[in-house]
Parts: structure tokens; C-alpha cells; sequence
């Protein structure tokens, strides 16, 4: 297992061990001592000769035997010498409780750079530093100053918040929650989320991945590791920090609508990540991973005492991805040999306020039978004839037997207890409100769904590669960091695009021929390198039918940009053919710091920031995914034609996303780029790129 002796280490030195009560050189060796780590600890003080019965020694120098983990605790500038040693010692492993690091400030980020030169150098795999460091239940390792130890199971959590790591651990300890791992990571001078990833995926101790994340340094290797440990393990996590992070210095709606949440959401789609917005979801969805087989199927059947809470919970899996199952005709008929007349036989099955145990029991035996019903969510309120502990003795029974999820939701508090009790106990997920099972099934099924999922193929789009190379260079070369309409659909044609017929006209005459040799109608658009939305200014006029339509729009569009925008560059008008019975979408990209190109698609338009109907994705993506990204939108049901009108060609739209992801990944120094609008005609006529826009990095 990668990182083996951070977790399960032969023998321990604790560098600035403490002989006064409080300080955390002396709470790290009490958890060493009250948890019963099995191996060798060797506290480190120069000015000490004994702390709880333990001998210490001055230097790590002058420990006789191995040590293979260091715990450090002393002031930043020891912290570098004391890395030295370890590496000249052939100590592997170094937990850094201490601050006073890149947290700190600059003089910090110094130290820290220091130390990560120093431990590369020295060979020693560092966790930390800003910790608060790590446990291990299985080899009864509490390396941290936190105050408690979980009970021993199956949930290993990261986190890169010390705070939030307590904060986990006394609500492991208050709700009896058994886990494998506590990693608290601090600054990621070494050890990252990618490692306790790996690590935690290789771990025969852990079935479920719980994360903390306030960011990600390396976002491509982050998501090729997350997608291979997420098909044998799921992973949750929380990603904080998110709605400050907006996209600066954008010249497209792409850049102004992909913001850091976008990339972030996408790279966890797109790695099997299961997100949890608040710590309450981590909690829900980790008990019930850890506990509860996978849903085959997205059918629910809801159980219930009373009628309000099955309202709630149908409604609830009406609004997800889920659905009410609908049950076999024998079924039905089954219930009604032992429920009362007035209950509801069909789903959500009400079975009255007025049920005792034997109910839910006989319900449940059927229910479970029904290969309708994926999953089952038991619902009760604690009326005055339920038995509530007894009915959580019958659920835990039919758990047992059953190949599907059970999961409850015992409403109440005080009623209730002794009931939810006996549930946790025997690993069946108990849940406040109907709204939260209901929440954590659909991430259970959404969970099923990825693994189900055969591996993504990633095609390789034919492109004139060389071409573009050419015009991008001659564009750095001039200094234009933004290409021009001409260049960029020079750029789309290399890359298997279809233009619209279109002519540059510098005056009304030439706009005249131009859209006779086109054919009307024609559209007239602005043609100038300062000029990014020509809507806006007054640059586009659509349909124009006749020679005389077409004088008198580049006379208005002249007047209209040199009033609005006098300063810019106009190097003539743009005559185009009218497109006509397709569809307008958008599809671009900006490339991300962290994950480099996300791409979007939309319904296209100059409503597009206003109705922000759109899904992104991460380069490179497959067919399927592409497929995905056009299904998501809220105006799907526009594409596939409605009220008559014929069908888009959505398989030409998804090669044109390929495309755009491929050239994104060809041509790193494009920093965004966009087409808007893309036309997409009717199924079997392809997509026409109507206006694109490029820009390039400056250097």
C-alpha cells in the first residue's frame, strides 16, 4: 500500500515531545499511549529525560533503532533541520503538526518551499506541514492532538482543513460511526489529495472515500486517478471555496459563464465523484455507501404510516433522478389480503396511522419480493400504537435477507430514539426527513449508473494542424492576441467545421454583389478586431431580401458602430448566407488553471448569459459525454423538434463538440475560445459555424 509506514508504522519519534500537560508535544504522545499504538514511540526533548513513563532523548540522532514515522512538532526553523536528519537517519515518513509556514504569510512560503526542497532532497515523504496530523484505527496509530478515537470501520476521510477534520471526529464519536482513516493534510507541502486518493483506494481497510477539498493542484492527474479508484470505491466530497473564484479578463460569454464551480463540477462528474454540498450530505451519503448494496435500478418503493411524509418523499424522488416503482399486479393484490380498505395499496403504501409492527412486517416481505423495487424507504411517525423499536427490529431483518437498499427515515426525535438506535447499530441508514433518504438514494443510484458505465473512447479528430499553427504564429507575430473573424473560421474549416458562404465588402456596392453571387436572403455582420459582440453595437442585420435591403443595412450598420464605438479598426462588412430552419447553439471553452480546457455547450444567441442554459465538461471528453452535455440542457426538447418542426442533427452537433475539445488539447496557448451561434440543421444536413471567436495567451 502506497504510504504504508504513514499509517501503519513499526516505530514512532515524537519531535518536541513535552513534558507540560495541554501542549501538543505532550497531547500526541498521550494519544499514542491512550489508543494503544502497538509499536515503539521515542519522544524527542533535549531538556528532558522521561514523559509518561516513556525514555526521551535529545536528538532523533540519538535514537539506536529504525524509525520509520516522525511526528514534528517545533518551531519552523528546526522543522528544516530536523528533516535533514531524518533523511540522513532513513526515516521515510514525517507528519509536520507545526504552523508558521506558507499560512503565515511570505516570510512562510519561503520556509515551506525550503522544506519541500529539503525533504525531496532527503527522500522523506512529508504530511503536513499545519496539521493536524493523522489516525489510523487498525494499527491504533493516533498521530494527531485532536481529543478522541473513532471506532474502528470502514470510512477513510481527508481532509485539507485541520478544523473540519476535528470537526468529523466528534461527530464520529458522538454518532458511533466507525471509521479507518483520519488524514488531516494541512498546506500539501508533499503528501496531497491525489496520494490519499491512491492511497485510501488501495486500502483494504476503507470501502468508502470521504474528502475535504478547498483546492486542487494538479487537476488532469487528479481526475485520472479519481476515475480509476471511483470504479472500486466511491468517493465523496466537499469542495469549498468555490463562488469567489470567477473568471477574470474574458472576452466571451464561455469565459464569463465557466467559472471555477463550473470546472470543478465537471471534473467531478467526469471522475465518478459523488459531491456533497454540506457536511450533513458527506455524513448521509457515506453511511449509506458503507453500509447498504447499490440500487440496480432508480425504482423506490416508499413505505409509510402516514399519508404527509409519502407526499413528501414521492415528491421529492419526482424532482431527482429517481422514480416511483410501479408494483407488480400480485403485489397489490398481496397487500390488500392484510392491510385495511381505507390504506393505500399502491405506491406510496399507506398503511395507517393506526399500524402496529405486524404492518410494516408483512409489507416489507412482499415489497422485498418485488422485482419492481430497487430500493425501499421505510418512513415513520411515532403515532400512539407504532412500536417504533420493535418496527426497527423487523426493518434490520429484512435488511438481511434483501438484495436491495433499505433505508429509513424515523421522523422525530425524542419518540423515536430507541428505534433509530437499534438501526444504526445494525448498519441501516436512519434519516431526519424524508428529503435526505430520498437525497442519498439518488447518489446511491447515480453511483450504480457510473459503474455501469463501459470505459469512455476518446476519438482522434483529423485537423490541418499545420494550417493552424501558421495562423496562430502570424497572429502572435503581428501582436494580435485575439484572432480575427476570418482567421478563426480559417481555424474551424481546418478542424472540419462548415462555414457559411461568406464575402468581405468594404463598400455598399461590393455588399451588393457579394449577396448576389451568395443568393438571398444574406446577412450583413461589422467586421473590425475591436469589436467582440456585434450585437451590441448595432453590427448585425439578418434577412435582407434584396439588393436595396442590403445598401440600406451597411449604411445603418456603418452609422450605428462609428456612433457607438468610434475608435475601432472597421475593415469592412461581412456578407453571409441566411442559414435558415436550424437551431442555434453555443459551444466553447476557456481553459482552466487547474484542469485545463472546460468546455460548454448551449442553447446559442445573445441570450445566453441571460438564460445560462448551460453544462460544461472537461477535455478531453467521449461521444457518450458529448451526447450527455446536449441532454442536460434545460432546451433539449427544442433540438428534438417540437410542435412539428423537424428534428436537429444532434449527431453533428456532438462532432462538433469533439472537435472543439480536440483543437482545445491540440493548442494549448488558446485561452478561450467560442462559436456562437453554431446553426444546426435538420437531422442528416450537419452544423454551420456562423461566428467564432479565438484568443490566445499573451507571452
Amino acid at each position: 500500500m502506497l504510504l504504508e509506514k504513514l499509517f501503519n508504522p513499526r516505530s514512532v519519534a515524537i519531535v518536541g515531545a513535552s513534558t507540560h500537560p495541554g501542549k501538543i508535544g505532550h497531547i500526541l504522545i498521550e494519544n499514542m499511549l491512550k489508543y494503544k499504538y502497538k509499536g515503539k514511540i521515542f519522544p524527542i526533548n533535549p531538556k528532558a529525560s522521561e514523559i509518561l513513563g516513556l525514555k526521551v532523548y535529545p536528538s532523533l540522532k540519538d535514537v539506536p533503532e529504525k524509525i520509520d514515522l516522525a511526528i514534528i512538532a517545533v518551531k519552523p526553523p528546526a522543522v528544516l533541520e530536523t528533516i535533514k536528519i531524518c533523511g540522513e537517519k532513513g526515516v521515510e515518513m514525517a507528519v509536520v503538526i507545526s504552523a508558521g509556514f506558507k499560512e503565515a504569510g511570505p516570510e512562510g512560503a519561503k520556509l515551506e518551499e525550503e522544506l519541500k526542497r529539503l525533504a525531496k532532497e532527503s527522500g522523506v515523504r512529508v504530511l503536513g506541514p499545519n496539521c493536524v496530523g493523522l489516525i489510523d484505527t487498525s494499527s491504533h496509530l493516533n498521530a494527531s492532538f485532536a481529543s478522541g478515537m473513532p471506532e474502528k470501520g470502514k470510512i477513510g476521510f481527508f481532509s485539507q482543513s485541520g478544523a473540519m477534520c476535528i470537526a468529523v471526529l466528534d461527530w464520529a464519536l458522538g454518532e458511533k460511526v466507525g471509521f479507518s482513516k483520519f488524514i488531516s493534510l494541512g498546506n500539501k507541502a508533499d503528501i496531497s489529495e491525489i496520494d490519499m486518493l491512491i492511497a485510501l483506494g488501495e486500502d483494504k481497510n476503507t470501502n468508502v472515500i470521504l474528502g475535504y477539498l478547498e483546492g486542487v493542484e494538479d487537476g488532469t492527474t487528479f481526475i485520472q486517478v479519481a476515475q480509476e479508484v471511483s470504479k472500486k470505491k466511491p468517493i465523496v466530497l466537499i469542495k469549498a471555496g468555490v463562488t469567489s473564484a470567477g473568471a477574470k479578463a474574458v472576452s466571451s460569454h464561455t469565459g464569463s459563464l465557466a467559472g471555477s464551480e463550473s470546472a470543478y463540477q465537471a471534473a467531478f462528474k467526469q471522475s465518478g465523484i459523488i459531491r456533497a454540498r454540506t457536511v450533513i450530505e458527506l455524513f448521509n451519503y457515506a453511511y449509506s455507501l458503507a453500509t447498504q448494496p447499490l440500487p440496480k435500478g432508480p425504482r423506490v418503493a416508499i413505505l409509510t404510516n402516514s399519508g404527509g411524509p409519502g407526499i413528501v418523499a414521492a415528491d421529492a424522488c419526482d424532482q431527482s433522478l429517481l422514480q416511483l416503482a410501479r408494483l407488480k399486479a400480485e403485489t397489490v393484490e398481496k397487500l390488500r389480503s392484510f392491510l385495511p380498505p381505507m390504506a393505500s395499496f399502491f405506491n406510496p403504501i399507506d398503511i395507517l396511522g393506526d399500524a402496529h409492527v405486524d404492518r410494516y412486517d408483512k409489507a416489507l416481505d412482499v415489497l422485498v419480493e418485488d422485482d419492481n423495487v430497487d430500493a425501499i424507504i421505510v418512513l415513520l411517525t411515532p403515532t400512539a400504537t407504532i412500536e417504533v423499536e420493535e418496527t426497527a427490529k423487523t426493518v434490520v431483518k429484512h435488511a438481511k435477507k434483501a438484495k436491495k437498499p433499505i433505508l429509513c427515515a424515523f421522523m422525530g426525535k425524542m419518540e423515536v430514539n430507541k428505534g433509530v438506535r437499534y438501526l444504526k447499530k445494525h448498519g441501516i441508514p436512519n434519516y431526519l426527513c424524508p428529503e435526505d433518504a430520498v437525497d442519498t438514494l439518488e447518489k446511491m443510484w447515480q453511483r450504480q449508473h457510473w459503474l455501469s458505465q463501459p470505459p469512455a473512447e476518446y476519438p482522434h479528430i483529423q485537423a490541418n494542424r499545420s494550417h493552424v499553427r501558421y495562423l496562430l504564429e502570424m497572429a502572435k507575430r503581428q501582436g494580435r492576441y485575439h484572432l480575427s473573424e476570418k482567421d478563426a473560421k480559417e481555424v474551424l474549416k481546418a478542424y472540419g467545421f462548415t462555414l457559411p458562404k461568406t464575402h468581405l465588402a468594404r463598400t455598399k456596392e461590393e455588399a451588393v454583389e457579394a449577396a448576389k453571387k451568395i443568393g438571398f436572403p444574406v446577412v450583413l455582420k461589422i467586421v473590425s478586431p475591436d469589436i467582440s459582440h456585434k450585437t451590441d453595437v448595432g453590427g448585425v442585420m439578418l434577412n435582407l431580401d434584396s439588393p436595396q435591403a442590403v445598401k440600406e443595412a451597411f449604411t445603418e450598420i456603418m452609422l450605428k458602430v462609428r456612433s457607438k464605438n468610434p475608435k475601432a479598426a472597421i475593415y469592412g462588412v461581412s456578407v453571409q448566407e441566411m442559414v435558415q430552419g436550424a437551431k442555434e447553439v453555443i459551444v466553447g471553452f476557456r481553459r482552466d488553471p487547474q484542469f485545463g480546457p472546460l468546455l460548454m455547450f448551449g442553447m446559442g444567441g445573445i441570450y445566453v448569459e441571460i438564460l445560462k442554459d448551460v453544462t460544461f465538461r472537461l477535455a478531453p471528453i467521449s461521444k457518450r459525454e458529448a451526447m450527455e452535455m446536449i441532454r442536460e440542457v434545460k432546451s433539449y426538447p427544442i433540438l428534438r423538434g417540437v410542435r412539428g418542426e423537424a428534428p436537429a442533427d444532434v449527431s453533428a452537433l456532438v462532432d462538433a463538440i469533439l472537435a472543439l475539445a480536440q483543437f482545445a488539447l491540440d493548442f494549448p496557448e488558446i485561452v478561450e475560445a467560442e462559436i456562437n451561434p453554431l446553426l444546426v440543421k435538420p437531422v442528416g444536413q450537419g452544423c454551420v459555424a456562423v461566428d467564432a471567436r479565438l484568443s490566445i495567451k499573451k507571452e
